[in-house]
C-alpha cells in the first residue's frame, strides 16, 4: 500500500476532545507539542478551554492556550500556543477517570460545531477524539456513535451520506461490511447488497480520497477456507461470488472471496488497494495486530473527511501521563492528506 507524501494544508482541521474524562485532551496536548518535531497538520481544538487549562495543570505540563472565535485563528497562533474553540455547551465535571452523564452535552455539542465548521468550509477535515458511547446514552444519545451520529448531522444539512468505517494502517486499509453486532447474527445481515453498497463507496473513496486512480479491491470469505466449494458453508456461493460479478459490471477490480486466514501476509497485502472483511473482527484484528498504536479509524461515504484515533477513551489511563498520541497524530496527518487529496481532485475537474 502506498503512503501519502506530506502536502501542503489546505487549511486547519478540526479536533473534537472527546469524553472529557477520557484520554482525548492529553492526546491533544501531546500532539501539539510534538508539531515541531512530527510535522503535526495545524488543527483548531473544539473544547472546554477550562478543562484543557486544567488537566495540563493536573499533568504539570506547559501547555499555552489560545481561546480562538475560528479555525481561521489557529494559522496564526499555532506555532507558539494550542488554539481551543470553545465548546458550545461548557464541560460540567472536570476529573480524569470518572466518566460523566453530565458531560454528554457538550461532548456532542463539540460534534455538531466541528460538523458545520467542515461543512461551512471554515475546517479542511474533521478529527474526532474518542467519546464514550455508554455516557452519551446515559443522556440521551439516540446514535450508537460517531459514525451514525455523522452520517445523521450530514443528512441533516441536506446532504448524501452512508458512512462506512474503514481502519488504516500497518500497510492496510480494511472495511468491515457488517461492523456491531453479535456474529451469529452476521449470516443474515449480510447481503449481496449490501457487499456491493460498501465496495462501492470504499473504491469511490480510493479514488477521490487517496488519489488511486484504479482501485483494487479484495473480499474475505465468511466462512473457514471461503467455504471450501460449499463444503463450509454457502454464503460465498449464494451471496459473496455475486455481489463480486455485479461489481465487476460496474468495473470495479475486485479479488476473491479469499480466505480470512490466508489475505493479510506481506505477499497478499500487495495484491490490493483494500479489503472488504465479512464482520467486524475479520477487518479490525489485521490494522490493530500490525499498528495497533499507529491504527486510524476513517470513515467513508460522508460529505466532508472525517478521521479518528483506533483506540477507545482509556479511562483507567486518562490524566496520568500515560497515554500515547501516535494514533491521534496519524489521524491528524490522513486527515489533511485526505482532504488535500479530495481538494486537488474537485479542482482538477473543476
Amino acid at each position: 500500500m502506498a503512503e501519502f507524501k506530506r502536502a501542503e494544508q489546505a487549511g486547519p482541521l478540526a479536533l473534537t476532545m472527546g469524553d472529557p474524562a477520557g484520554i482525548g485532551p492529553e492526546i491533544a496536548m501531546k500532539a501539539w507539542s510534538a508539531r515541531r518535531d512530527t510535522s503535526i497538520p495545524c488543527f483548531a481544538m473544539i473544547a472546554d478551554p477550562d478543562l484543557m487549562a486544567r488537566r495540563a495543570d493536573a499533568l504539570h505540563y506547559t501547555i499555552p492556550i489560545s481561546e480562538i472565535d475560528a479555525p481561521v485563528e489557529a494559522s496564526e497562533v499555532f506555532e507558539e500556543t494550542l488554539p481551543v474553540l470553545p465548546t458550545p455547551k461548557p464541560v460540567k465535571s472536570f476529573e480524569a477517570r470518572v466518566p460523566a452523564p453530565e458531560n454528554a452535552p457538550s461532548v456532542i455539542s463539540a460534534i455538531e460545531l466541528g460538523v458545520e465548521l467542515v461543512l461551512s468550509g471554515q475546517a479542511s477535515a474533521l478529527v474526532t477524539n474518542p467519546m464514550s458511547k455508554a455516557v452519551v446514552a446515559a443522556a440521551g444519545f439516540g446514535f450508537r456513535g460517531h459514525t451514525d451520529h455523522l452520517g445523521a448531522l450530514a443528512q441533516r444539512h441536506g446532504l448524501n451520506a452512508t458512512p462506512v468505517m474503514m481502519l488504516y494502517g500497518g500497510g492496510l486499509r480494511t472495511v468491515p461490511v457488517t461492523v456491531h453486532i453479535a456474529l451469529r447474527d452476521v449470516p443474515e445481515a449480510l447481503t449481496a447488497e449490501r457487499i456491493i453498497e460498501t465496495a462501492v463507496i470504499t473504491h469511490r473513496a480510493l479514488i477521490e480520497d487517496f488519489g488511486i486512480a484504479k482501485p483494487r479491491i479484495a473480499l474475505t470469505g465468511l466462512n473457514p477456507h471461503a467455504g471450501e466449494d460449499g463444503t463450509m458453508g454457502t454464503e460465498e456461493r449464494d451471496i459473496i461470488d455475486p455481489a463480486i460479478a455485479a461489481l465487476a459490471n460496474q468495473g470495479i477490480e475486485t479479488l476473491g472471496p479469499l480466505p480470512a486466514d490466508t489475505a493479510f501476509h506481506a505477499e497478499a497485502r500487495q495484491r490490493y488497494d483494500a479489503i472488504l472483511g465479512m464482520y467486524h473482527d475479520q477487518a479490525l484484528i489485521p490494522v490493530k495486530t500490525l499498528a495497533f498504536d499507529e491504527g486510524v479509524n476513517v470513515t467513508l461515504g460522508l460529505p466532508f473527511v472525517r478521521t479518528s484515533p483506533d483506540h477507545g477513551t482509556a479511562f483507567d489511563i486518562a490524566g496520568t501521563g500515560k497515554a500515547r498520541p501516535d494514533s491521534l497524530i496519524a489521524a491528524l496527518r490522513l486527515a489533511a492528506d485526505m482532504a488535500e487529496t479530495r481538494r486537488g481532485r474537485k479542482e482538477g475537474l473543476a
